[in-house]
This record gives C-alpha cells, structure tokens and sequence, in this order.
C-alpha cells in the first residue's frame, strides 16, 4: 500500500501539479488547501479542503490519518506554529536536504538561528542526520563544521569555541570535525552539520538563494511524526516527497 504523505496547497500553483506528476505511484498524495484552491488540478490527487489547511494537515498527521507530511506552499509562521502546538514541542530542530549546483545532494543542519548552539543539539543532529542519510541513499559519514582550521586556534576565542565544540562533538559521535572547509565537506559526505544557527541559515541562504543551489525540504527531527519543511520558493516538491516516503518508510520496516 502506498505511503500517504499530505502536502500543503496555499493557492493554485503548477508546481503543484508537476510533484504529483513527477512522484506518480510512488506515493499517495492528499492535498490540503482551501476551498476551491485546488480546482485546477482536477482528479489528479485527493484533496482536503479546509478554512484553515494548516490545522487540517497537521491534525491529520498528528492523528495518523497520512503517514508524513510535506509543508508546501502554506505560509511558515501558521503552519509550525499549529506544528508545535499538536506535537507538544517549544521549538522544531530540521534537518534540511540540499543540493549543490553541479547536482550534488547532502544534509544540513542547523537551518534556524535558534537551533544547534549547544553540544548536546549537534550530536542530536549527527545522530538523526545518519538515519535519513541513510534511508535517503545519501553518501556515508558526517562532517562537522567549525569557524576555522585548526592552525587558526587561538586568533579569537569564538572561532576556539566552535573548534572545541566541534571536536568533542566528533568525539561523542565518531563523525569527523573538518573544520571550516564546507566546500569538501558538503562533496564527500551525507551529512554537514554547521557551527550555530546563524551561520548554518546563512549557508543555506547563500547556497539555494545566490549559489545556484537548491533546497528539498528539511524533515523535523525532534517530533516523533515525519513533517518535512519547505519552502515556498522550491522550483517543486518532489524530492520533499519523497524524502517524507523514505522516512516513512524506514519506520514502517
């Protein structure tokens, strides 16, 4: 039976239409939006039309009425919020799915400036990070990032901080501390996990705003439901679902 992954429709949209095409029978697609929002589409997927379709996807999430869920083109602040509300949670830790300009796809994370500043929310990250990793057939191991090399050590006691940080993050996890050198670590592994917050929102902003780069969706990994994030300026959300049917099923098994 195929994985039922619920995607949020904020207005008529042909991005839309090309997921459901592209995922085809891969996975069974029910459309949250409002009424007649969705009109265009046609019979090409279930929908549920709701006055408000974020409360309605996230209740059907949390409810188990669709085994993941994909935010899609539904606004962010109304949409986490009902998130949070529903999982019982203060905050959402992500874990985003990125892809290079040459075509190159790894996870990411911390995206939020309010995520990843402790020790202990780094090897979190590591250790979600290998699980979608691997059932997303992305490439084995996890890099952890720092604010320089290690021959920088003592030029400014930030940079020390994140340097030590990252080498007793590496220790706990057995993932590798490589430093400042992004450019290698998002080419040879599965999983990059950046500084802090803030310069892991600003990487990703660099990379899918100025770089040519994409972003799929980023699954949120301290809730025990599959909700991958998105966003509204992704050319599709095919990879978004699919990533939610991966995890799903990978759960499932």
């Amino acid at each position: 039976m195929p994985v039922r992954v619920g995607l949020g429709v904020a207005s008529p949209d042909e991005r839309i239409l090309s997921t459901i095409q592209a995922v085809g029978g891969e996975a069974d697609i029910v459309l949250f939006s409002r009424p007649g929002t969705t009109d265009s589409l046609g019979s090409a997927a279930t929908v549920v039309e709701a006055e408000e379709p974020e409360a309605a996807l996230v209740e059907a999430l949390a409810e188990g009425r669709i085994d993941a869920a994909v935010r899609g083109t539904l606004p962010a602040s109304s949409t986490l919020k009902a998130l949070k509300q529903a999982m019982g949670v203060d905050h959402l830790e992500r874990i985003a799915l990125l892809e290079t300009a040459d075509g190159h796809l790894f996870l990411f994370a911390p995206v939020g400036v309010d995520e990843g500043w402790t020790v202990a929310e780094k090897v979190r990250f590591v250790e979600r990070g290998r699980e979608i990793a691997r059932s997303f057939g992305l490439a084995v191991g996890v890099a952890v990032l720092s604010g320089g090399r290690l021959g920088d050590l003592g030029r400014h006691p930030a940079v020390d901080r994140t340097m030590a940080d990252a080498e007793l993050v590496a220790r706990l996890t057995g993932a590798e501390h490589t430093e400042i050198l992004i450019e290698e670590a998002a080419r040879r592994y599965g999983m990059v996990v950046a500084p802090d917050g803030v310069s892991g929102n600003l990487v990703f902003r660099t990379l899918t705003f100025l770089g040519a780069g994409k972003g799929h969706g980023a699954p949120v990994v301290n809730i025990d439901k599959i909700f991958v994030d998105t966003s509204r300026a992704s050319a599709d959300y095919t990879n978004a679902i699919m990533l939610a049917k991966s995890l799903a099923e990978s759960r499932i098994s």
